[in-house]
């Protein structure tokens, strides 16, 4: 009686909402291809939630955390040397803060966590073919409409030269989108896959032509049919094209998520074969970048050069010293030093880091050390802290909720392992200043944080119901 009182409870919370859910999603489906529409329509959304949710979202203590790190920001952004520049730099924080304590307060069920991998892998084809276009038929193309409302630049042969980009600024950020949605596709994949044995058990029995028939009429919703696999078959066009768009970046920290989540996948599922194979493979490409030239030049016979003199540089062996990412790190490292409480000021890193090098570079390609450099220690620990809160909380309503129905565990691991990938991208490049990819990042934490909510509160209410 409880367990149907809560579903009655929950189910009627999700039917208030939808609307501004679907809201949501449709901001989702736009946004890779028109970043302000998408993000007017997921900002709109927040607000109006936030506006009518403001006690409950007041209320969680983790929404406290990022409150006290918005004053932390601000304070910061008044010490500055340069303090307009600091507090336009609010602006990649801040207004995703907001995002992230709505959408939290928004995203309640697993059904939801599946309805947004779903409109992320669909939105991500379009931008896919016009990358492979870009890449391989020289595609080039120079749009706008109503200002920036959609505005559509495709540099033929990728940005860089050589490395597919697609709608996005930089073949890194596109990495780092293609990642995410690359994750999240594939869980979606193993999990109709799964789905789609159990039919076939179902179906699969030792019977005559007439049981069969009989047991076909009797469960003819659980057998295959061919409607039922077409959302198998897109998930596995959909998450081929990504791991081959992945490729074509020509990013190693895309390449490094994409078989981190490989791994990370099978090992989850118990797969041992496909966790050797991987191995086998990642090792033999090690090998031939970084052994010993012997050993190396056996590996390099086997694995194609576009891998090997990617990680180790031969690709492009002319590189400045200052645009090395262990330069650029120590740089914002001392710069930490420095200025320890309250940093340099958002924003700051690359005016200085132009003084000392004579290189223009937006940012130290590390996202932690970024936050030391330009907004000091205390900020940067706090926004550490927080991240990993939401990080412990997912993994233990993983391992040990008896809430959580067998078939919803696989989306939920799917959206921590983004997460996660997310994390490992930031140690090595900065994705706050694309739109798309902080917005997305938002609310995948945000989709987390709903969930785990959601959950504590029937674990409450079943532990104490009166």
């Amino acid at each position: 009686m409880l367990g149907a009182s809560l579903n009655k409870v929950f189910d009627y919370f999700k039917s208030c909402w939808q609307s501004s859910w679907n809201y949501s999603l449709w901001g989702l489906l736009i946004f890779p291809v028109s970043p302000l529409l998408g993000a007017v329509t997921i900002g709109f959304v927040s607000l109006i939630t936030f506006l009518k949710q403001y006690r409950k979202i007041s209320r969680r203590p983790l929404n406290w955390g990022f409150a006290l790190l918005s004053v932390l920001l601000i304070v910061t952004a008044g010490f500055a040397q340069d303090k307009t520049t600091a507090f336009v730099g609010l602006f990649n924080l801040l207004p995703f803060f907001l995002v992230f304590a709505a959408h939290s307060t928004l995203i309640q069920t697993f059904a939801q966590l599946r309805q947004m991998a779903w409109i992320l892998v669909i939105a991500s084809m379009p931008v896919i073919i016009i990358g492979l276009g870009q890449l391989f038929l020289g595609w080039s193309l120079k749009f706008e409409i109503l200002w920036i409302v959609f505005a559509w630049t495709i540099r033929p042969g990728g940005n860089p030269p050589g490395r597919i980009a697609s709608l996005f600024m930089h073949a890194n950020t596109f990495a780092a989108y293609l990642a995410i949605v690359f994750i999240l596709g594939l869980g979606l994949w193993l999990e109709n896959y799964q789905q789609l044995r159990v039919k076939r058990r179902q179906w699969g029995l030792g019977v005559s032509p007439s049981r069969a028939t009989a047991l076909q009429e009797s469960f003819s919703p659980q057998l295959p049919t061919p409607q039922s696999l077409l959302p198998f078959l897109f998930l596995t066009v959909a998450v081929i094209a990504n791991f081959i768009a992945l490729i074509f970046t020509n990013s190693r920290n895309g390449w490094a998520i994409a078989i981190f989540a490989c791994l990370a996948y099978a090992l989850y599922q118990g797969w041992r074969i496909l966790v050797g194979g991987v191995a086998a493979i990642v090792s033999s490409v090690l090998l031939a970048a970084f052994a010993p030239s012997p050993i190396a030049q056996f590996f390099r016979q086997y694995v194609p050069a576009f891998f090997w003199a990617r990680l180790n540089d031969d690709m492009y062996p002319d590189r400045p010293v200052a645009l090395m990412r262990k330069t650029q790190w120590e740089f914002a490292w001392s710069l930490a030093q420095e200025h320890p409480w309250t940093g340099w000021g958002l924003r700051s890193f690359s005016g200085l880091y132009k003084a000392q090098m004579q290189i223009p570079l937006g940012h130290p390609h590390n996202l932690f050390l970024m936050l030391s450099a330009e907004t000091g220690f205390p900020s940067s620990f706090l926004f550490c802290g927080l991240l990993a809160w939401i990080l412990i909380t997912g993994v233990q309503l993983l391992r040990k909720s008896k809430y959580i129905n067998t078939q919803d565990r696989l989306i939920f691991f799917s959206y921590l392992l983004a997460f996660v990938a997310w994390v490992l991208f930031n140690t090595v490049d900065v994705t706050v200043f694309e739109l798309r990819l902080n917005a997305l990042s938002w609310l995948i934490l945000a989709a987390i944080c709903g969930v785990v909510h959601r959950y504590n509160q029937q674990h409450r209410l079943a532990s104490h119901p009166n």
